[in-house]
């Protein structure tokens, strides 16, 4: 697919700063004949009981830490993306103990092994490696006046949320509460799941009372998700790697919508990831822990997901290939175009859409999702 194929044109002033009052409250544009403009709230009316809903329970780490080079004080930051493992430091420290990240870095300067970095809450690191190919750090991360015990506790207290760069603010109170879903409790994302922003406990709790089930994967978005695509042909992409989990009770509830023919509803592209990575060609899913570079364009036979509740996103964004190949990618075109030209509210915090059915080639029967007129 050429990547020239994902781009649109978007008013900057439709990218959503701030998230609405009340999460539900969203708007919602149902990609289907006829398309229909509704709130996300009418999810509870648009899916039939039975409906499995498979929802990520990554939760966003306040991992954004300012800092400085000790020495010469020197102005950085870092944002720790994923743990590694403990280490031992070496030199004056050496024998205490530490825990090894990857880590985004922020430096005036170019990054040299071994200089030491001054964080917020006692806590320091000292540079491992310079960036590999995915632009990444490894930091050795330490607190020099004992253990570095329960590190998300601290983080909770002086690290800073990594809002998307396109919110061009900094953080504010709120963000704490409404830049992660109400169901997140896997710390470990660097961005949220934003689909998911969307489900008050409320919305949940109505949808329960409808008979619309609902179970958890995880997958821990990483950097890579922000990453725009730099290659003409998106084949030739270096998808990123993140990590997922499948637990054997999301396999049982998949089981066990597919055994009375209900529909499997994915909320958000991070879910369709996780779950089409372990799927069998009878679309069928396994108990899985480890990485997926799973990379999902038009063409792509889907084996597992039936629906999907998605933002609107970035133009050129391996996203928007994902949308694409589940909806169709005329049909998803035109909808970013009716979206646009209805003042929707596009990228984290904005309004959502609703593909009931994907129209590429599946390699089972579909279970429809009739919409009420």
């Amino acid at each position: 697919m050429k990547v020239d194929a994902l781009d649109y044109v978007l008013p900057e002033e439709l990218i959503a700063r701030h998230p609405l009052p009340r999460r539900e409250e969203a708007r919602l544009l149902l990609v289907d004949e006829p398309r229909r403009h509704l709130r996300v709230a009418d999810m509870v009316e648009l899916l039939p009981p039975g409906t499995l809903l498979v929802v990520n329970d990554t939760r966003v780490r306040p991992a954004r830490l300012p800092g400085r080079k000790q020495g010469s004080g020197g102005r950085v930051e870092l944002l720790l993306v994923e743990r590694v493992g403990p280490s031992q430091l070496t030199g004056a420290w050496a024998g205490h103990p530490a825990e090894r990240w990857r880590a985004m870095g922020r430096s005036s300067k170019k990054w040299r092994a071994g200089i030491t970095l001054e964080l917020p809450g006692r806590l320091l690191a000292e540079v491992a490696a310079t960036p590999d190919d995915e632009g990444l750090l490894t930091v050795d991360l330490y607190d020099a006046d004992g253990p570095l015990d329960d590190l998300d506790a601290r983080l909770a207290e002086v690290g800073v949320m990594p809002l998307p760069p396109y919110l061009s603010r900094d953080e504010e109170p709120s963000d704490r509460d409404r830049y992660q879903t109400v169901y997140a409790r896997r710390p470990g994302a660097v961005a949220a799941p934003t689909a998911g922003l969307h489900f008050s406990a409320e919305l949940l709790d109505a949808m329960a009372a409808r008979g619309i089930e609902r179970t958890e994967v995880t997958l821990h978005v990483g950097p890579g998700t922000f990453r725009p695509v730099q290659v003409d042909d998106l084949d030739d992409h270096p998808m990123h790697a993140e990590t997922i989990e499948v637990r054997p009770e999301a396999v049982e509830a998949v089981a066990a919508a597919r055994e009375r023919g209900a529909p499997v509803v994915a909320v958000g592209t991070t879910v369709v990831r996780t779950l089409e990575t372990v799927a069998t060609e009878d679309g069928h899913i396994a108990p899985f822990s480890g990485r997926t570079q799973l990379l999902i364009a038009p063409g792509y036979r889907f084996r597992v997901v039936d629906g999907l509740l998605t933002n609107f996103h970035l133009p050129r964004s391996t996203l928007l290939a994902l949308v694409f190949a589940f909806g169709g990618t005329e049909a998803v075109r035109e909808a970013y175009a009716a979206a646009v030209e209805a003042r929707y509210r596009f990228y984290s915090y904005g309004d959502a859409m609703f593909i009931p059915r994907g129209v590429a080639p599946s390699s089972r029967p579909v279970p429809l999702i009739r919409i009420p007129s």
